[in-house]
């Protein structure tokens, strides 16, 4: 990172404590250092205090008029070649490199999510694991690829775990050769003059762009895919056998299908549980590496 953020190189006043060093400081929630100092850093910008509070009731106002504009269209009517170049191009050009950086993080984090518990699921589970390098990669309908990954593997685990009569128990030693840092650089990223705009703002720009140029189907799916959140903690859950850290999922409840209009608010969510369910397996494969070394 070129400089830091506001909240870590101000000196700490008692009588003005700033809140995002609060944040950072904070350890009750795992995230590695260099993760909650973009997080922070990309949140406490002048965009998202600025931008966002505009932006957000106007996405989802269009979000609604977008749905009544597509009950006119072929129900079929999409183009998601237009909407991944739309996506990569406005992140290249718009969103800031902290923004950018945790988005491309993502995609890698939640493949090797799926990876860990196909790896420790007693029945053998497909995956296709998206890891793009740079923002370009994502023209490759990357989005809706990772959408239908998500399914396609609660699907086949379900399928294979009926097919076998068997469940998801405990592992003693988990495999964890797939959980590791993502090869993505923060510096890498484009640093641009109209590179400014945060996270969230983004998000909610971009959620009725991706309603648009995709089919009702599709954007449901995507949408409903963030309440996935809690199957895949209860999946690592039970694979790990800890389940006090379901208590830091937000999107719950993939049963009771929520309206789209939040989407964007609960995207970021789902980024943020991510992030800390990788962290929780990075500390999990570092103690067993430990208590192996310790052993002999």
């Amino acid at each position: 990172m070129k400089r830091l953020p506001d909240f870590l190189a101000r000196e700490h006043d008692p009588r003005d404590p700033n809140p995002w060093l609060a944040l950072y400081l904070d350890q009750s929630t795992p995230l590695p250092d260099h993760v909650k100092q973009a997080w922070l850093a990309d949140s406490s910008c002048a965009s998202r205090q600025f931008l966002l509070p505009f932006i957000r009731p106007l996405a989802r106002a269009t979000i609604v008029l977008i749905q009544v504009i597509k009950a006119v269209l072929p129900r079929r009517w999409a183009a998601s070649r237009l909407l991944h170049w739309l996506l990569a191009e406005g992140l290249k050009r718009l969103v800031s490199p902290e923004a950018n950086w945790l988005v491309m993080r993502h995609f890698h984090l939640g493949a090797q999510i799926l990876e860990f518990i196909a790896k420790n699921a007693p029945v053998p589970v497909e995956t296709a694991p998206l890891k793009p390098l740079v923002l370009d990669d994502l023209k490759d309908d990357l989005f809706v690829k990772h959408d239908l990954n998500l399914f396609n593997f609660v699907i086949r685990l379900g399928q294979g775990l009926r097919f076998a009569e068997q469940q998801l128990v405990p592992v003693a030693e988990p495999d964890f050769s797939m959980i590791e840092e993502p090869p993505l650089a923060l510096a890498d990223f484009p640093h641009g003059r109209l590179n400014f705009v945060d996270l969230q703002t983004a998000i909610e720009c971009f959620t009725p762009v991706y309603q648009l140029f995709l089919t009702d189907n599709d954007f449901w799916r995507a949408a409903n895919s963030l309440q996935l959140d809690e199957t895949i903690g209860l999946y690592a859950a039970t694979l790990l056998g800890k389940p006090e850290h379901l208590i830091l999922l937000n999107n719950k409840h993939p049963l009771v299908p929520m309206s789209t209009l939040r989407a964007g608010y609960r995207l970021v969510l789902h980024g943020l549980s991510t992030e800390m369910l990788h962290a929780v397996l990075v500390r999990m494969k570092v103690a067993q590496r430990r208590k192996q070394a310790s052993d002999g």
